[in-house]
């Protein structure tokens, strides 16, 4: 039996994957409904605004009447307040649901237990904790938001075998290959934000957009303290949302936002103004001396790096983290490690 439960519940985290980089602020989440060892309802939090999971499946149900004999398997504790939609605990109390079986509890201190305590004390049996690990993991830029205050960092660059972002004039096209960049163009549909440093943005000119991959485009986030960009860079053509963090000035103008920090603004004042505005993640793209402050200031949970066969023999050299990769994987004839801090 316990084989089969992580089987339901290895299901709902599947389907919770497939609302990445829709949902945010929220926590994706997926949920299944089991009738005698049969699934026969799934659903999950498909767009943010949206109905939840628990709601999509419930709706999927054929014959309600199956509910109160059925168990509800669900990656994150059911919401107990309102927001933009009801409260999905009141849902299912209301459909009077045998069992549910929750991965794990929320952070969030408008819930916090309180959708567990509102099951149990309905007469709903509660189990808590089946496959906890692995639904963190899926959900680890939401709790960190609600645990850390701070958006998820992910620091992203590519460098030669011999260990260099770029000649010592700055330029760099291409390091990586076609399928290395189409993955990043993936990866940004899956996070809220993108951030690059006034070199990268004066030497590479880069859009920042998620061209080569179906999905929406992150806000784009650049550096300039002094003001000293052009703007006629790609960063502000106005086509996506950009934020121009700097400290001379607070303006908007045609898609772009200049927004005026501190004086020795860093990587913890950057943090604190996107999770004021309720920014889940964020990538870190350059250059080396931007990549460098999060890195020292250990404000980073992740690092996915490119290694190429070219080589430069000088130039501008790669930031060095000094653990090793937790998974090393070939993308074409790059090499891509992944890197957890913490």
């Amino acid at each position: 039996m316990n084989r089969e439960k992580d089987l339901f519940m290895q299901r709902a985290l599947e389907l919770a994957q497939l609302g990445m980089g829709s949902v945010s602020p929220n926590p994706i989440v997926g949920c299944v409904i089991v009738h005698d060892n049969k699934i026969i309802g799934e659903g999950y939090h498909q767009i943010y605004g949206g109905p939840h999971a628990e709601v999509n499946a419930i709706n999927s149900v054929q014959d309600p009447e199956l509910l109160a004999e059925s168990t509800v398997y669900v990656t994150l504790e059911p919401c107990a307040h309102w927001g933009k939609t009801p409260p999905c605990v009141n849902l299912l109390v209301e459909k009077k649901v045998k069992k549910v079986i929750i991965a794990s509890t929320d952070s969030n201190p408008l819930v916090g237990g309180k959708g567990i305590e509102i099951l149990k004390n309905a007469g709903i049996e509660v189990e808590v904790g089946l496959m906890d690990q692995e639904s963190r993991w899926l959900n680890r830029r939401f709790f960190t938001q609600i645990e850390k205050s701070r958006p998820y960092v992910i620091l992203k660059w590519a460098q030669t075998q011999d260990g260099f972002v770029a000649k010592a004039d700055y330029s760099s096209k291409w390091i990586s290959t076609a399928p290395s960049r189409q993955l990043v163009h993936k990866w940004r549909t899956e996070e809220d934000a993108i951030l690059v440093g006034k070199n990268t943005a004066v030497f590479d000119n880069p859009s920042l957009t998620a061209r080569d991959w179906k999905g929406r485009n992150p806000l784009r986030i650049v550096l300039d303290s002094r003001l000293e960009l052009s703007e006629k860079l790609n960063l502000f053509d106005g086509n996506v949302p950009t934020l121009c963090l700097n400290t001379l000035k607070s303006d908007q103008k045609d898609g772009v936002e200049w927004v005026k920090m501190n004086k020795e603004f860093g990587p913890k004042e950057i943090l604190d103004e996107l999770h004021h505005r309720k920014v889940q993640s964020l990538i870190v793209e350059g250059g080396t001396y931007v990549l460098n402050q999060f890195i020292q200031a250990g404000l980073w949970d992740e690092a996915r790096i490119f290694s190429s066969l070219n080589k430069f023999g000088s130039g501008i050299s790669a930031p060095v983290l000094n653990q090793n990769p937790l998974e090393t994987i070939a993308i074409g004839e790059d090499r891509l490690d992944y890197y957890y801090h913490g």
